[in-house]
């Protein structure tokens, strides 16, 4: 007996004119959208694999979800990547065609590639006649792969995630379930489309749920205002943004008033600052809440929607994640907040493999089939999870404990004379490695002293966990996701 398997996006084949996709002036209904992507699709034949230049327009969204349909993995390829990162990607993935919007100039990296411009457009005439959706895709098996996704490494050249389609409709059904999204929810963001938060989650969550969504091209505290105004419930940020933002409410009535009647505020990619959560809670009286995810597991923890609002804390795994704390030896750990071990998962919303590395993919699992995420935390008694760094870089080992940077950075941020901090380790000849704190003062005229600091770090956690030594900067280094670039410290 044949088992048909539920499409990614059954609201495609309702051929609804509610509206799906809006980026600017620009909108696709359901019934829109699938004549587009569906026409798209039965241009790709059986293509090992599309690259499609990720612009955060239409025409990417279009791209991707032709390409899904037509059960062949998108590559999502960066605008602003460098060549030589481009080069390897196109020659590691080896895709058959390029699809970009017309008018895309594309690097001399993709000018072998066959190109076929994406017509991200309504149909011009009204036909009887069965949609390129419904003429066509029967949805591959589980584990066919749906999309490459290439991750920033920081050592050699970046690796190909290759994420199944059960990955994509587990994580975003358990989102689902923890944010009770709904098809009514409008979700508004200005996330890029190359990666997990913004393709994944802020465009094909939305249509995996029938809602919709308005993306803001590139973000802004006006978009922001303008679009939760008119009827968005959602919005989707990194810490970068909502910094902007907790900037901003002191002096805009309209922004506060926006954020104050959405359901949902959702940062990723990187922690938030307990500073800016605090700024946002007290504006406008919304919590915003963290998840965690990475580009080989897609999102594996989230503050529930239903739960406790709780600030430094990405919440507690996510319905089908098995998530567990090791010990350097492997051995699982109890809950408590001492208890500093590694994050592994194990579940339906992991990867199935980097491309063409089978050396990279075996290290990355255990034995039973955990996945090492590399990142270092503590857990509740109530299981929320906490996140202290990178098992690489953020977990420092200092006079016989295991000590993780996040939470003395998360203490430091709420000293008032503290704009921003960061926290490494340096060898130390008595202590093994001795704590050292990076200070954005908000005044640079009046920093605060070490000793100052230092007693503020002993006093909120322990004495063992205050900083030996302190480094004052005009800012620190981060990328554009907010996220802090460490080895540029040390160096």
């Amino acid at each position: 007996m044949s088992h048909r398997t539920t499409p990614l996006f059954p609201a495609l084949a309702d051929g609804s004119s509610r509206p799906a996709l809006t980026f600017g002036e620009r909108t696709l209904s359901y019934k829109e959208l699938a004549e587009s992507a569906g026409s798209l699709a039965a241009l790709l034949g059986r293509a090992p694999g599309v690259a499609v230049w990720a612009t955060p327009t239409l025409e990417t969204a279009v791209g991707v979800l032709a390409a899904l349909l037509a059960g062949i993995p998108a590559i999502p390829l960066n605008p602003k990547v460098g060549e030589r990162e481009l080069a390897h990607i196109v020659s590691d993935s080896e895709p058959a065609l390029v699809l970009a919007g017309q008018g895309d100039e594309l690097p001399p990296a993709l000018a072998e590639l066959s190109r076929i411009d994406i017509k991200a457009t309504a149909p011009t005439a009204k036909t009887t006649a069965p949609t390129a959706y419904e003429r066509t895709w029967p949805e591959p098996a589980p584990d066919h792969p749906a999309l490459i996704v290439y991750t920033s490494g920081t050592t050699g050249p970046p690796k190909g995630a290759v994420l199944p389609r059960r990955a994509l409709s587990s994580t975003l059904d358990a989102l689902q379930d923890a944010w009770q999204w709904t098809s009514q929810d409008v979700l508004v963001h200005g996330l890029p489309l190359f990666h997990v938060h913004g393709l994944i989650l802020g465009i094909l969550g939305p249509l995996r749920r029938g809602g919709s969504v308005r993306h803001l091209g590139r973000f802004s505290t006006d978009g922001v205002t303008r679009e939760l105004s008119a009827g968005a419930t959602m919005l989707f940020g990194v810490p970068t943004m909502y910094h902007r933002i907790a900037e901003q409410l002191p002096e805009d009535p309209a922004l506060a008033k926006a954020l104050a009647g959405a359901r949902l505020l959702v940062s990723g990619s990187a922690a938030l600052q307990a500073r800016d959560h605090e700024r946002i809670r007290t504006a406008t009286g919304r919590t915003v809440i963290e998840r965690y995810g990475m580009t080989e597991t897609l999102m594996n923890t989230s503050v529930r929607a239903d739960g406790e609002p709780r600030a430094a804390t990405v919440g507690v795994p996510l319905r089908g994640v098995d998530l567990r704390l090791v010990d350097e030896s492997g051995r699982e750990l109890p809950d408590g907040p001492d208890q500093v071990g590694e994050i592994q998962v194990r579940g339906p919303n992991l990867f199935l493999e980097y491309l063409n590395r089978p050396d990279a993919t075996a290290d990355a699992f255990t034995d039973d089939g955990f996945f090492r995420t590399g990142d270092m935390a503590v857990r509740d008694p109530d299981g929320y999870v906490r996140i202290v760094g990178r098992k690489a870089t953020d977990l420092i080992k200092s006079g016989g404990y295991k000590i993780g940077a996040g939470e003395i950075e998360n203490v430091l941020m709420e000293h008032p004379a503290v704009r921003d901090a960061a926290v490494t380790g340096e060898p130390d000849p008595d202590l093994g490695e001795r704590i050292v704190a990076w200070i954005v003062p908000g005044d640079a005229e009046q920093p605060p002293t070490e000793k100052e600091l230092a007693d503020h770090v002993a006093a909120q956690l322990a004495p063992h966990k205050r900083p030996r030594t302190v480094h004052y900067l005009a800012e620190l280094p981060r990328n554009d996701m907010g996220k802090l670039m460490k080895r540029a410290l040390n160096a």
